[in-house]
């Protein structure tokens, strides 16, 4: 009877030590089942990655900044072109100024001699003196147009040129080799820096 016993007390210990691991059993199949069925993709740090659908730009509103921006471009670039405008015509009006002005320095002195001749044809009666003082005002004027660029043209005997002459009559030549060519000067031509400020009036032979 003893051995009975002890089977019985053998037997008793198994069925607890069953209960207890099924349990553990259970719920290692659960964890394998769930870990089965997760399908979630992680990234490094463990965290889940959401695949969001990428976001539509509106086309129209996208339009409509492109305009914006070209806008305020065409704005800058309007103010910046005025901006130029106005400075290159206030340097320009300057220049015109500065020129004018230099001009005028220049030509004063001749002016002082001609107020001192027009004292001395009321004082002098020696008319050689007086002719003399002239020629060299008039000397003294025309070297100072040249420094500024004034060179008179030479017209006589030239052919006749519709970029520098002005014809203001016809003659018959005085020989063949004067058709057409300037037989008198009535007004001189000038140039300026090579630039033609006054055509000359002629008379063309015929």
């Amino acid at each position: 009877m003893p051995e009975n016993n002890e089977s019985n007390i053998d037997q008793d210990k198994n069925y607890e030590m069953n209960e207890e691991q099924a349990p553990v059993e259970a719920d290692k199949l659960d964890n394998d089942e769930t870990i089965g069925t997760n399908t979630v993709p992680l990234d490094n740090a463990g965290q889940e990655i959401h695949n969001e659908a990428p976001v539509e730009k509106d086309p129209i509103e996208e339009a409509r900044i492109e305009v914006a921006e070209l806008k305020d471009k065409y704005i800058r670039l309007y103010a910046d072109f005025e901006n130029f405008r106005r400075r290159t015509a206030k340097e320009k009006l300057e220049m015109i100024s500065g020129a004018s002005a230099d001009m005028v320095k220049a030509i004063l002195p001749i002016v002082d001699d001609f107020e001192r001749a027009k004292v001395s044809f009321e004082s002098t009666t020696e008319i050689d003196a007086l002719k003399e003082g002239v020629d060299l005002i008039y000397t003294k004027l025309f070297k100072t147009l040249e420094t500024k660029g004034l060179k008179p043209m030479v017209s006589k005997g030239e052919t006749f040129d519709a970029e520098l002459h002005e014809s203001i009559a016809q003659f018959p030549a005085p020989s063949e080799d004067l058709k057409g060519k300037v037989i008198d000067e009535i007004e001189k031509g000038y140039f300026l820096n090579d630039k033609v400020i006054r055509y000359a009036k002629v008379i063309v032979g015929a």
